[in-house]
């Protein structure tokens, strides 16, 4: 019999460096108007120079484990979400079990851009339903500072830096009720980063432009497939649970744009009140931002027992996934 599977506790971390849009009219020709009108964002937070993904992880993760109660050694599988490793091996999971000294966990990333982050749920939700371990740790992670062209106005008002986690636990009452997973690669170049130099022809491209290996966006098709995307993700997995858009209490989308966010809301006919928004803070950090926002949600008593809780996202790949939660 399947285990029933439900979000023991969640975590937080982001950097203490501010950026704000003041601090970005000094740096390309853009204005805290322009970027507040168009995405909403105010200000994000960037890593220094010494700070890595993993170091963002494992603070995130240690948020999650504390407010849990749960020991190190009660860790039996760690996922990390990020498009930013610091290396390719070994994986930010690994190295996150290694500073927490999760000596019986087994660890791996998953690379699924914004949407990393409930891809990274349903894998850990069959593991535990098949009884293949009891407690997951699933964290989003990124330092999307370090592949953000700063000279591209479109892109560079964009993205922070961040980290959020999620324990999810076996336990006596079903808390994750299912998932709506897809991508479209035929439109993957819409947004996308090239990798770290794997071929004579990408060093010989570096060479002549140093943001070859930056962060490129199309950014008119990108919110074209987000504000389709995002509603269909949430109608395809309320149907699968049985439920519609009136029993949602509280909405959690991935924290892009909030025009794109003000867009799906509208087409779901969600209430802006049941809408968690916290981008105007941090921006959009990619598969950090939906755990973030979801552990910001639960601090503010936002989310409270019996809930019924979505979180859907969107991304390069091109992906998207939603969940839907009731929160026991």
């Amino acid at each position: 019999m399947a285990q029933n599977v439900k979000i023991l506790s969640t975590g937080r971390y982001v950097p203490d460096r501010v950026l704000t849009n003041y601090d970005l009219e000094k740096m390309v020709d853009t204005s805290d108007e322009w970027i507040t009108q168009r995405t909403g964002i105010k200000e994000r937070r960037i890593v220094d120079g010494t700070t890595s993904t993993t170091d963002l992880a494992v603070r995130a993760a240690k948020n999650a484990m504390d407010k849990a109660g749960i020991l190190p050694d009660d860790i039996d599988l760690v996922i990390v979400a990020t498009v930013t490793p610091e290396m390719f091996f070994p994986s930010t999971a690994c190295l996150v079990q290694k500073e927490l000294k999760l000596k019986n966990a087994f660890a791996f990333d998953i690379s699924a851009a914004c949407s990393g982050f409930i891809y990274a749920m349903a894998i850990a939700t069959h593991f535990i339903q098949n009884g293949f371990c009891k407690n997951a740790l699933v964290i989003g992670a990124e330092a999307l500072s370090r592949i953000t062209n700063w000279s591209d106005r479109s892109t560079c008002v964009l993205f922070g830096d961040g980290a959020g986690a999620a324990i999810l636990s076996s336990g006596d009452e079903q808390g994750i009720l299912g998932f709506e997973l897809g991508s479209d690669g035929e439109n993957g170049l819409l947004l996308y980063c090239h990798a770290f130099g794997l071929s004579d022809v990408t060093y010989s491209q570096v060479k002549e432009n140093p943001n070859f290996r930056k962060i490129y966006m199309e950014g008119n098709e990108v919110y074209k497939f987000a504000v389709k995307i995002m509603p269909y993700a949430v109608e395809k997995v309320l149907e699968k649970v049985g439920l519609s858009s009136s029993d949602i209490d509280v909405f959690i989308p991935h924290q892009a744009n909030i025009r794109i966010i003000e867009s799906a809301a509208k087409r779901l006919k969600i209430p802006m009140e049941k809408v968690f928004v916290n981008l105007h803070k941090y921006g959009n950090t990619s598969a950090a931002s939906i755990p973030i926002a979801l552990d910001e949600a639960v601090e503010e008593g936002r989310i409270k027992k019996g809930d019924k809780v979505v979180l859907v996202g969107f991304g390069g790949g091109l992906t998207w996934a939603s969940t839907v939660i009731k929160w026991v």
